[in-house]
């Protein structure tokens, strides 16, 4: 089974998601529906609320709606999700003005997954799009979708060689990460103030090339000395880190200032929107 997370955004609300290639649907975090539905403050127990109220619409969602593992502040959880024709149901006991447009919301984002799986050229035309809209400048853009391009390319060379997804690929980013910044994904998230946020959409660029350098280098020298277990991954994606520490620290040498630091996109995006 493959199954591929997402965050979808309906009138600015994250809506968590999960796509499974074996069934061909996206399933929804049902909390998350609730919350873009009612702007509950707590939609967890609007939720408990309205299944008590409708009795067949609790035992529906007891028998038809899976615990799926989503990322939940920062962490991986279960919770309550519902493919498209689940939430359509449950759609219909929420009195909301919002109730039309999201199911018209469910239909686009159903039917553009489909069509990005005919013609990938379509999801990267989409992100483009997207963070464009976001205000992120072309070039910054442009390094941004080579960068999702070589860490699928890492994340294939990790499942050829019988790596779990999960725990051990987080595992080994945080190698490749510390190897090259001296910090893990945490601390570097910590050191730009991030929570929720995805950390490369906030790197500069510098820091996305580096990143990327990284990598392409693990991923390289993996598929040259064909590690045979976890633990020899672990020594290549060191390795991997490393050049491209070798890279930070010649570029620090020569312009005398620090590559990794506290500068977000999403600061620098906030400024760019007070100066206009």
């Amino acid at each position: 089974m493959t199954k591929e997370t997402a965050l979808q955004l309906f009138e600015q609300k994250q809506v968590r998601s999960l796509w499974n290639d074996d069934d061909e649907k996206w399933y929804f975090s049902i909390v998350d529906v609730v919350a873009a539905l009612t702007d509950s403050i707590n939609p967890t127990d609007y939720l408990k609320k309205i299944r008590k109220r409708d009795v067949e619409l609790g035992s529906y969602i007891g028998t038809n709606c899976p615990q799926i593992t989503m990322l939940t502040n920062g962490k991986k959880r279960k919770t309550l999700a519902g493919s498209t024709k689940d939430i359509f149901r449950i759609i219909q006991s929420i009195p909301s003005p919002k109730a039309e447009p999201f199911k018209l919301w469910l239909a686009q984002v159903g039917s553009e997954r489909l069509d990005e799986i005919q013609d990938p050229e379509i999801g990267i035309d989409r992100a483009l799009q997207h963070y464009l809209q976001l205000g992120y400048s072309e070039n910054w853009i442009n390094q941004r979708l080579k960068s999702i391009e070589i860490r699928k390319e890492l994340t294939d060379e990790w499942k050829s060689k019988g790596l779990k997804e999960g725990a051990q690929f987080a595992i080994l980013t945080d190698i490749i990460t510390k190897a090259w910044s001296e910090k893990t994904t945490k601390e570097y998230k910590v050191l730009k103030g991030l929570k929720k946020e995805n950390l490369r959409d906030n790197m500069t660029n510098t820091e996305l090339i580096l990143n990327m350098l990284a990598e392409a280098s693990t991923k390289d020298i993996s598929q040259a000395v064909n590690p045979k277990n976890f633990k020899e991954s672990q020594k290549v994606a060191q390795q991997g880190g490393n050049v491209a520490k070798v890279a930070l620290k010649e570029l620090e040498a020569k312009t005398g200032r620090k590559v990794v630091t506290s500068i977000s996109a999403k600061a620098l995006l906030e400024n760019n929107k007070k100066e206009e």
